[in-house]
C-alpha cells in the first residue's frame, strides 16, 4: 500500500509539473500562494460581493479584505476566502485610501481631514486624528503611518502606536497615492506628472521622475515603482534606487491603481472597466481581464486580486 501511495504521489507530481509547464513556456510565473490553491491559471472567471457606495481602496490585513465605501463613510470587512461580509464600520467623511500595520487599519477620510484607525480584529475604532487637507493615500513604514494630504501639498507622519502626528512638506502640489519601498515612500503628484522619492527617516525629498499624464496609484515590485498614468492610459516604471525611468507600457482607458502579485504587475482601468495583467521583466501584456464598473483600489491577498468598483458599489475577486 505505501510504494502504491507512493507511485500516486509521484504520478501527481508529474501532472501539476506537466500542467504549469505551458506557463513557463510563455515565461509567466507562477505563485506558490496561488498554485496551492489550484490557481495558477490565467484569470477567467471572477466573483463580485456587495460593499458601500462608491467604494474606492481595498487593503488586506492577512485574512480579510477591507474596502473603503466613500460614498457612505464607511469600511467594509469582507472574508477573503469566499467574499462573506464580516462587518461594516463607519469612519470619517469620504474615505478613499486605507491600509494595514500589523495589527490595525488606518483609513484617510477625504472629506473630513482626519485618519481613522480601526481594530482589524473586530472594526472597533480606537482612534481619529487630524492630517491635512482632503487625505487620499495611505501607506505603513513599519513604525509610521504615512498620509498623502492632497490639497495641502504635504504629508502627514503618525506614530502607528499613539497617532502623533507631524506634518512633513514635500515641495509639491497634490500628492495623492503614496508606498514604501523599505526605505523610502514615492508619491504621486498629479498636477506635476511626477513621482516623489521622500526618505522616511525625516521626510527629505530625495528624487523627483517626470511619469505619464496624472498618476494616481503605485506600487512596488520589490526592484522598481511602477506608475498609473490616468490621463495618459499607460503605466511608467520607475527604478526605485535612483528614481530613472524605466520605461512606459500601455494600460487600459484612464488607469488609475496598480498592484504586485509576486509575479505580475495587475492595474485596474476605471474607463475601460477592465484590468490589465502586465509582466514585470519587460513590461509586456499578459492579459485583460473584466472587472465591474468603473474599477479603481485594488489589493493583492496571497491568491487573488481584488478591486473595488466604484460605479457598481461591487468589490469584484479574480
Amino acid at each position: 500500500m505505501k510504494q502504491s501511495n507512493v507511485f500516486l504521489g509521484k504520478l501527481i507530481v508529474l501532472g501539476f509539473t506537466a500542467l504549469l509547464s505551458p506557463l513557463s513556456a510563455l515565461g509567466q510565473s507562477v505563485n506558490p500562494q496561488q498554485a496551492a490553491i489550484l490557481h495558477w491559471y490565467p484569470v477567467n472567471q471572477s466573483a463580485s460581493f456587495a460593499v458601500g457606495s462608491y467604494p474606492m481602496g481595498v487593503a488586506f490585513d492577512g485574512e480579510h479584505i477591507w474596502v473603503t465605501n466613500s460614498g457612505s463613510n464607511s469600511v467594509t470587512k469582507l472574508q477573503a476566502s469566499d467574499g462573506t461580509v464580516l462587518g461594516t464600520y463607519i469612519t470619517g467623511i469620504g474615505p478613499i485610501g486605507i491600509a494595514f500595520d500589523g495589527a490595525n487599519m488606518w483609513v484617510a477620510n477625504s472629506g473630513s481631514s482626519t485618519v481613522t484607525k480601526l481594530r482589524a480584529r473586530d472594526g472597533t475604532v480606537l482612534g481619529t486624528y487630524a492630517v491635512g487637507n482632503s487625505p487620499i493615500g495611505v501607506a505603513f513604514d513599519g513604525t509610521y503611518v504615512w498620509v498623502a494630504n492632497n490639497v495641502s501639498g504635504t504629508l502627514t507622519r503618525l506614530l502607528a502606536t499613539s497617532g502623533a502626528a507631524t506634518t512633513v512638506p514635500v515641495s509639491t502640489s497634490s500628492p495623492y497615492d503614496i508606498a514604501f519601498d523599505g526605505s523610502s515612500l514615492w508619491v504621486t503628484s498629479p498636477n506635476t506628472n511626477s513621482v516623489i522619492k521622500v526618505r522616511a527617516s525625516d521626510g527629505s525629498v530625495l528624487s523627483r521622475s517626470v511619469v505619464g499624464g496624472f498618476p494616481y496609484g503605485l506600487a512596488y515590485d520589490g526592484t522598481n515603482i511602477w506608475v498609473a498614468n490616468y490621463r495618459s492610459n499607460n503605466v511608467t516604471e520607475v527604478r526605485a534606487s535612483d528614481g530613472t525611468v524605466l520605461g512606459t507600457f500601455a494600460a487600459g482607458t484612464e488607469p488609475a491603481a496598480v498592484v504586485f502579485d509576486g509575479a505580475s504587475i495587475w492595474v485596474t482601468n476605471y474607463g475601460s472597466n477592465n484590468i490589465t495583467k502586465l509582466r514585470p521583466t519587460d513590461g509586456s501584456l499578459v492579459g485583460t481581464y473584466p472587472a465591474g464598473n468603473s474599477p479603481w483600489g485594488t489589493a493583492f491577498d496571497g491568491a487573488n486580486i481584488w478591486v473595488a468598483n466604484v460605479q457598481s458599489s461591487l468589490a469584484s475577486k479574480l
